[in-house]
């Protein structure tokens, strides 16, 4: 887990692990969408848009997009899903 990122569009943050032990950043926008209770060591899925990396990575608009330039995205946290 990350701070949040307060500058413009806030955004929670976190270090994600895959399942091939590779690592992005999530950047989930909680201006635009409920903020995710996730806690170190949870099992998400997800789906948005993914910005390549030396580090690894950032997976974008993990959330609606109101002006309809972007696939909506989501993520999924205990069966719920957060967009």
């Amino acid at each position: 887990m990350l701070p949040d990122d307060n500058d413009g569009d806030r955004h929670q943050r976190a270090i994600i692990v895959l399942s091939n032990k590779r690592t992005i950043l999530i950047a989930h926008n909680i201006d635009l969408a409920p903020r995710v209770p996730w806690r170190e060591g949870d099992t998400i899925e997800f789906y948005g848009e993914y910005e390549w990396s030396e580090e690894g990575g950032v997976m974008h608009w993990t959330h609606h997009d109101p002006a309809r330039r972007h696939v909506d995205g989501w993520i999924k946290l205990d069966g719920k899903v957060y967009k």
